[in-house]
């Protein structure tokens, strides 16, 4: 019996595919570090995808209040920058440094408008959040620090907040993106490998 070429090139490629999906490791989280950061990470990856699919002319887009009370909300361009100047607000709190008055208020610079200038605050942000929770051990993790906050006061309930707020914030884009007709990158469903003919 003759096995067609093809057939055993795509087997041997479908193969090779699936051992290097189940070759890729999850993100240790041995340590309280390690655990809040591949929270942030998978809060990162959702986040930044959504606002990498709203098409730059559409950052000034918000519900219409003809289909609901959506009257004084963010625009999709204001949610990104909000998002931003939260999670670096929370990387000074975990640092505890002074954080200049735009973050604090969790507005952003009004000079950010443009999709790519609001794509590199967000990445920043993300990255600051990075460093900073890469400071967090067992033994400050719960140390009270100076707070604005009355029920936040610890480096890990600052890390905390970037992920429940960044996923609060990230239902809300979706739901932008899906007024424009765009499906969310992470809804989408995964593409199957092609064999080629």
């Amino acid at each position: 019996m003759r096995v067609p070429v093809r057939w055993f090139a795509a087997t041997i490629l479908a193969s090779l595919a699936a051992s290097s999906v189940e070759s890729q490791a999850p993100p240790s989280q041995s340590t309280i570090a390690e655990t809040l950061d591949s929270w942030i990470s998978n809060t990162e990856k959702n986040v930044v995808s959504a606002a990498e699919a709203m098409p730059a002319d559409r950052y000034g887009f918000a519900p219409p209040t003809t289909i609901g009370e959506f009257a004084g909300v963010r625009t999709f361009g204001e949610q990104v920058r909000h998002i931003a100047a939260l999670n670096l607000w929370m990387a000074a709190l975990i640092n505890g440094v002074p954080a200049p008055p735009e973050v604090a208020s969790e507005i952003g610079p009004d000079s950010l408008e443009a999709k790519p200038d609001l794509l590199r605050y967000l990445h920043d942000s993300f990255s600051a959040v990075h460093a900073a929770v890469a400071t967090i051990t067992p033994d400050n993790a719960n140390a009270p620090i100076p707070s604005p906050s009355l029920w936040q006061r610890t480096r890990l309930s600052f890390a905390v907040d970037v992920v429940a707020h960044g996923f609060d914030h990230y239902g809300q884009m979706v739901e932008y993106l899906r007024m424009n007709g765009i499906i969310p990158p992470a809804s989408r469903p995964a593409k199957k490998a092609t064999t080629g003919n």
